[in-house]
């Protein structure tokens, strides 16, 4: 008995799951999670309302970003912080960004595997996301899921960035405090992914210094401490400060965690930590518009029609590819004068 079978999409009710991220509902924080990372149009709309209903319960959170260079140890750091957050009572959230498989888009690294210990907390939540083609090391919706875990009552919010380089400062745009973590004796070849990125921070960690290490790792927080008094003050008026940790030993956590805190209250005293998150408010309003127009650019009928001949020609040198994105920009432009000419 061959039986047709209709698949329904399931609808979502919105109150009824703002209502359970309230609660502190982790299953229904991973289902909003998944829904504002979609890519469907009907999710998208969903997501906005859903981001609406919990807007008012957001900001609350301290936000932490926490980058460095391949190979220093980010997950072990943070697996170590993070106990020692929640031995402080504190309940905490990580946003692991991974590097994306070219082939799947798929994250690479897994961080629910690096961090088993936090993932098995329930005073913890980790949550890792492939990083796609977003730039800056962050996922395209690393602000919304933000705002999901804040509303979901956690304390801390630590995003982990994609060691990248210095295209890794667009974290600065989302996180209250900005960690940078460094290996002693990395090398010279460093240095220009360093200078980047170390003007930006506010504080640094040098990690493993452990297993006859610690002389280096001394040596290398006072170099770069003085490097930091080189550096031209910023306009926050805080000079960052350099701790050693060992994430194996569990040594340098709660100093770090005393800087950070050090830090906002500062902030919050001088009136930057308020300033500093209107003015990420204004940058993410302005990047959704860019992402937005980006968008409807590329899935516009007519872009789609006259691409991929438009694509082959700029390959081939028969035509210029500044040409060739004018004359894409410029059909695109009649297409919508068209739409909204009412005599149409």
């Amino acid at each position: 008995m061959a039986a047709k079978m209709r698949i329904r999409k399931r609808k979502i009710d919105v109150n009824q799951l703002a209502d359970r991220i309230l609660a502190k509902d982790r299953v229904a924080l991973s289902q909003a999670i998944t829904l504002v990372e979609s890519t469907l149009k009907s999710d998208n709309l969903i997501a906005r309302q859903l981001l609406e209903k919990i807007m008012p319960h957001t900001g609350k959170s301290l936000r932490i970003g926490i980058t460095g260079v391949p190979g220093v140890g980010k997950s072990t750091f943070i697996e170590s912080f993070g106990e020692t957050l929640i031995n402080k009572g504190k309940r905490i959230a990580i946003l692991a960004i991974d590097p994306s498989s070219q082939r799947t888009r798929g994250s690479i690294l897994g961080d629910k595997t690096r961090m088993e210990t936090l993932a098995n907390n329930d005073q913890a939540y980790v949550r890792p996301s492939a990083a796609g083609s977003a730039l800056g090391g962050l996922h395209a919706r690393t602000r919304e899921t933000m705002l999901l875990c804040e509303a979901a009552g956690f304390d801390v919010v630590m995003i982990e960035t994609v060691g990248v380089g210095q295209s890794e400062v667009a974290v600065s745009q989302l996180v209250d405090f900005f960690l940078l973590l460094m290996l002693a004796g990395a090398g010279d070849e460093l240095q220009g992914i360093k200078r980047g990125i170390m003007e930006m921070c506010d504080g640094m960690v040098i990690t493993k210094a452990d297993s006859g290490n610690e002389d280096r790792a001394k040596m290398a927080k006072n170099q770069y401490q003085n490097a930091l008094h080189m550096f031209p003050a910023s306009e926050k008026g805080w000079l960052p400060k350099v701790i050693t940790a060992s994430s194996y030993n569990k040594t340098g956590m709660t100093e770090t965690w005393e800087m950070i805190c050090e830090f906002v209250e500062e902030m919050r005293t001088s009136g930057w930590f308020n300033h500093n998150r209107q003015s990420q408010n204004k940058h993410w309003m302005h990047e959704w518009i860019i992402q937005e127009l980006k968008s409807q650019f590329y899935t516009h009928p007519i872009v789609a029609q006259q691409m991929e001949t438009l694509e082959e020609e700029v390959m081939t040198d028969k035509r210029l590819p500044i040409m060739a994105a004018m004359e894409l920009l410029e059909q695109y432009h009649q297409e919508i004068q068209l739409a909204d000419d009412p005599k149409t």
